[in-house]
């Protein structure tokens, strides 16, 4: 149990004395980034997905009519 204990911190002594931290301008610069490209992201997805929906229906039919 004193080994977990010891891990845990030294894990919070890590996180405070050596990681270099981003600014507060940073940080939301880059979240805006990661929202932007997670809405390009699911919006190429989904058009692919409708895409293949409508090709896979018209071939279904297609081969039933």
């Amino acid at each position: 149990m004193a080994g977990i204990v010891n891990y845990i911190k030294e894990s919070f002594g890590e996180l405070k004395n050596n990681v270099t931290w981003p600014t507060w301008a940073e940080s939301q610069s880059l979240t805006i980034l990661v929202a932007v490209f997670s809405i390009i992201f699911s919006l190429a997805i989904w058009g692919i997905d409708t895409v293949f929906s409508k090709v896979i229906t018209t071939y279904f039919q297609w081969i039933n009519g």
